[in-house]
């Protein structure tokens, strides 16, 4: 999925570059009798189309392509990066800044959706959990549906359940989603989780039941968000098991 991003990322900055170019030169033939500001505005229609469906960085290019495009084909003295009349040189300028807001504007609506879809995301995992602890599925299952979820969740290579703790210092997780490293916090969300592994924790009432062994992917960001997640649903795991612990 991130390679297939990646790709379309990387059609769009083309695009993003050559579209403006294509629509400048079909404006060509037309610009004695099109204004200027017409075609200004045709220019925004594409940088928006373009922002919309791609980076921020592609709304960028495609609004220096759109400008560059708009003096070379569009203005006097044509085929020239050089303009001579003060209304196009605002018309130019205009087309820059509009461009970069739209651009803005988008890139912030995008970050706004993606939240909020991850937000939905997030609670249908403790809700799917929590679910399953309360129908009474054994705790083999539940342990099971929670590794799975974790390796998604925090994109692992791989998740192993132990009960008991640990008989050795490991990295963890600690109950607020930060990263503890020895006698340090792990601060740099963006590098990843630091490895080779990490613990999770099972805790329930202050009690230690088990952890939960995470193999990180190397280099993949994990929010903050995300971790406190995971310890969501280790807690999960943690009350379906203290109470059958208690009763065995």
């Amino acid at each position: 999925m991130d390679l297939f991003r990646r790709h379309t990322n990387a059609v769009v900055n083309v695009a993003a570059m050559v579209v403006p170019l294509g629509v400048a030169g079909i404006l060509v033939p037309f610009r004695s009798s099109f204004a200027n500001t017409a075609a200004a505005l045709v220019l925004v229609a594409v940088i928006v189309a373009i922002a919309v469906i791609g980076s921020r960085t592609a709304g960028y290019l495609a609004t220096i392509s759109a400008t560059v495009w708009f003096d070379f084909f569009l203005t006097r003295p044509f085929q020239r990066l050089q303009i001579t009349h003060r209304p196009d040189i605002e018309t130019a300028v205009s087309l820059f800044v509009v461009g970069i807001v739209v651009t803005e504007l988008a890139a912030r609506n995008r970050h706004h959706h993606q939240a909020a879809t991850e937000q939905s995301d997030y609670v249908g995992l403790i809700y799917g959990l929590s679910e399953l602890a309360a129908s009474g599925a054994p705790a083999l299952e539940v342990i099971e549906r929670a590794r799975t979820d974790l390796i998604g969740l925090l994109h692992l290579r791989s998740c192993r359940y132990h009960a008991g703790l640990s008989h050795r210092a490991r990295l963890r997780i600690e109950h607020d989603g930060r990263v503890i490293l020895g006698a340090r916090v792990w601060g740099a969300d963006e590098m990843g989780l630091p490895g080779p592994e990490i613990e999770l924790l099972v805790h329930d009432r202050g009690q230690t039941l088990g952890r939960f062994v995470l193999t990180p992917t190397p280099g993949f960001p994990v929010s903050l968000q995300r971790r406190v997640v995971a310890v969501a649903l280790a807690d999960q795991v943690g009350a379906v098991l203290r109470p059958r612990l208690r009763s065995a």
